[in-house]
């Protein structure tokens, strides 16, 4: 299947949003410790420049797990492929998501990670499509609403391709 990719949101645009969603998550969190959990793999571009731009303390830890598989829909089956690797008990936790889409995944982990007695649960999300919800999420930080498209790059991927493109684009098939 031909297809291309077509910028949606510039690598500045995108840039300058982190660094705002940084300095809010600086002033919510302030004379506090926070807990990124990323959630892999495309979590992980976001969380590495999100982090930079906070000014409390940060401690990360990892999450992967699969809904997607090579379709471009999630599949509403969530498999937990890597679990974190400490205790979250008593901690403010910050869980850092490429993109919030169906919601189905986002509600799963997210009832997961509260059952585990953190201080405080917030979700963070580069991309958004609320059109697409099916579950209800609360989205604490929202980077863009993006339209109902299948968005590439900044972590994002289409067949674990477009990963590493600076910007959001448009998956567009010809």
């Amino acid at each position: 299947m031909n297809h291309h990719v077509e910028v949606l949101l510039s690598e500045e645009e995108v840039d300058r949003r982190i660094n705002e969603i940084g300095k809010q998550i600086s002033k919510d969190y302030a004379g506090k410790e926070v807990h990124l959990i990323c959630v892999l793999k495309g979590g992980s571009f976001f969380l590495c420049e999100l982090a930079k731009r906070i000014d409390v303390p940060v401690s990360l830890d990892f999450m992967s797990v699969s809904s997607y598989g090579k379709d471009t829909k999630s599949s509403g089956v969530v498999k937990i492929v890597k679990d974190l690797d400490e205790s979250i008990k008593g901690k403010n936790v910050l869980v850092i998501e490429d993109i919030v889409d169906s919601g189905r995944t986002l509600s799963y982990l997210m009832e997961l990670l509260k059952d585990r007695e953190p201080a405080s649960l917030r979700l963070c999300t580069l991309l958004d499509k609320p059109e697409r919800r099916v579950v209800d999420v609360k989205v604490d930080y929202t980077g863009f609403q993006v339209p109902d498209e299948f968005v590439v790059g900044y972590g994002l991927d289409y067949d674990q391709l477009y990963r590493n493109l600076p910007y959001i684009g448009v998956v567009k098939f010809d």
